[in-house]
C-alpha cells in the first residue's frame, strides 16, 4: 500500500499530466510549408541514411520551427529511435558526446548535425536519474518513443517532428497551434519543468524575443517568480547561455525582457545594483546603444567580441567605485587595475567569463584612461594596441550616450585618417 501511495505521489507532482491537446496531429505534406529545399543537404543525408537502415528519423526542434516561420535555421537537429552506437556504426564522421544525455554529433566539412535518440519520460526510469535537492536533472540516459521524446522538450513551438519517411509534420504538443498565435507555451507544468533545468528559464526568454512571440500566461506567471533558481546552475553554462542571449541578432529586445522578468539581477547583479541606486540615465543609454550595436554587427555578418559587450554591461560598475575614489592622482593606474579586478571576480562569482576576454575586458578599460590622456609618449603606443579599436568604439558609444564630450574622440578618428606627418603634427600640439 505505501509504495501504491509513492508511485501516485510521484507521478502526480513530477510527471507533465497530459491533456486533451496531447493527442497526436499529422499534419500532412499539402498542409504545412516545409520543403526539402530549405533543409541542409548535409541534415538530408543523415535523415535518409538513417530512414535507408530502417530507423525512424525525423528532423526536430528550431529547424522545423524557423522553416515554418519562413526563416532560415541555423542549424538542423535530427531525431531517432537509433541508440548512440548504432547511430555512431551507420556515420563514420561522428562522435558520440555528452554526460547528461548521450548525443551523436555527425561531422561534415561546414556543419555538424546533431543526433538524438527518443527520450524517455523521466519518471519511468527512475534507476537512471539522479535529482538534486531542487530538482534539477543531472543525468538522463534513458531511451523512448517519439511522444515520451516530445514530453521531454522545453517548449511547444520546439517539439515539432518532420518525417523524412512520408515528409509530414507530427505535432503531439499543439505546437502548430501556439506558432499560429505566436504563443511561446512550457510543455508540462511550468514549475517543475523550469526546477528540472533552470536554463529554461532564460530560453523563454530568449526565444520570446528572438521570434517576437508572447509567453503564455502561466509559462509567465512562472517565469517571474523563479530567477533565483539560476543560481544552482553553472557558472560556466550561464556564460554560454548568455552568448546565445546577447549574439544572435536580437539582444536589444531580448536586453528589455531580461529587465522586464528582473533576470539581468541574476546575470549582472553588480550593474543592476548601481542602476537601480543612481537611476542613472546616461548608463542605461550606453547598454542600449551597446545592445543596438551589436545586432547592426550581426546582421551585417561582421565579427563580435563577448568582451566589448561585457565591458558595456560592467562599465557603470567601475565608474561607481571611481566615483568614491579619493586623491586620484596617487597610484592611480594601480588602485585602478586593482579594482577591475575586484569587480571581474565579483561578476565570475555570478557568471563565467573566460580569462581571455577577462583580460580584453581589463584592457578596454584601461586604454579609456589612456585614449582621455593622450600623452605624447604614449600615443603610438595606444595606437598599436592590439585593443585600441574596441576601445575606440567603445568611446563612441559613451559620447553617444552623453557621458564623455566627443572633443576627445574626434581627435582620435582624424589621427587615423591623416598621414604619419600629419600624425606627427597633431601629437606635437598636445599639451
Amino acid at each position: 500500500m505505501k509504495n501504491r501511495i509513492i508511485d501516485w505521489a510521484r507521478d502526480k507532482f513530477r510527471r507533465p499530466k497530459k491533456t486533451a491537446q496531447a493527442s497526436c496531429n499529422v499534419i500532412t505534406r499539402a498542409d504545412h510549408t516545409i520543403s526539402r529545399e530549405q533543409i541542409s543537404p548535409n541534415a538530408l543525408r543523415v535523415l535518409y541514411r538513417l530512414k535507408d537502415a530502417g530507423y525512424a528519423a525525423f528532423l526536430v526542434g528550431g529547424g522545423v520551427r524557423d522553416i515554418l516561420l519562413g526563416c532560415q535555421p541555423k542549424d538542423f537537429d535530427v531525431a531517432t529511435d537509433a541508440h548512440p552506437e548504432a547511430i555512431r556504426e551507420l556515420f563514420r564522421n561522428s562522435r558520440i558526446i555528452g554526460r547528461r544525455f548521450r548525443l551523436v554529433h555527425v561531422f561534415f566539412q561546414n556543419e555538424i548535425i546533431e543526433v538524438s535518440t527518443f527520450r524517455a519520460n523521466v519518471i519511468e526510469e527512475t534507476r537512471t536519474i539522479k535529482n538534486s535537492d531542487t530538482g534539477m536533472i543531472f543525468r538522463d540516459n534513458t531511451y523512448g518513443t517519439i511522444e515520451e521524446d516530445a514530453w521531454r522538450r522545453d517548449f511547444t513551438v520546439n517539439a515539432l517532428y518532420y518525417n523524412i519517411a512520408d515528409f509530414s509534420v507530427v505535432d503531439y504538443m499543439n505546437g502548430m497551434y501556439d506558432l499560429k498565435h505566436r504563443l511561446i507555451r512550457m510543455i508540462g507544468d511550468p514549475t517543475q519543468r523550469y526546477h528540472e533545468d533552470p536554463v529554461r528559464l532564460l530560453r523563454a526568454i530568449r526565444l520570446s524575443a528572438k521570434l517576437k512571440f508572447d509567453v503564455e500566461s502561466e509559462t509567465e506567471t512562472t517565469l517571474k517568480s523563479l530567477s533565483h533558481l539560476l543560481q544552482h546552475v553553472a557558472t560556466s553554462r550561464l556564460y554560454d547561455e548568455c552568448l546565445k542571449l546577447f549574439f544572435c541578432g536580437h539582444a536589444s529586445l531580448t536586453y528589455q525582457k531580461l529587465l522586464h522578468y528582473r533576470y539581468m539581477d541574476a546575470l549582472f547583479p553588480q550593474t543592476m545594483s548601481v542602476l537601480q541606486t543612481q537611476k542613472n540615465k546616461t548608463y542605461e543609454k550606453l547598454i542600449l546603444l551597446a545592445m543596438d550595436a551589436t545586432d547592426a554587427r550581426i546582421q551585417s555578418d561582421n565579427n563580435v567580441n563577448p568582451a566589448f559587450l561585457l565591458a558595456v554591461l560592467l562599465w557603470p560598475v567601475l565608474q561607481d567605485q571611481m566615483s568614491k575614489m579619493k586623491n586620484k592622482k596617487d597610484k592611480f593606474f594601480f588602485r585602478l587595475f586593482q579594482m577591475i579586478s575586484d569587480i571581474i571576480k565579483t561578476q565570475v562569482d555570478a557568471m563565467m567569463i573566460p580569462k581571455r576576454l577577462q583580460f580584453a575586458i581589463q584592457a578596454i578599460w584601461i586604454l579609456q584612461f589612456q585614449l582621455e590622456k593622450r600623452r605624447k609618449s604614449r600615443i603610438y603606443n595606444t595606437f598599436q594596441h592590439r585593443y585600441f579599436r574596441a576601445a575606440f568604439d567603445f568611446m563612441g558609444l559613451r559620447v553617444q550616450a552623453g557621458e564623455m564630450s566627443p572633443e576627445c574622440f574626434n581627435w582620435w578618428e582624424k589621427f587615423q585618417s591623416v598621414n604619419a606627418d600629419e600624425k606627427q603634427k597633431m601629437i606635437e600640439v598636445l599639451k
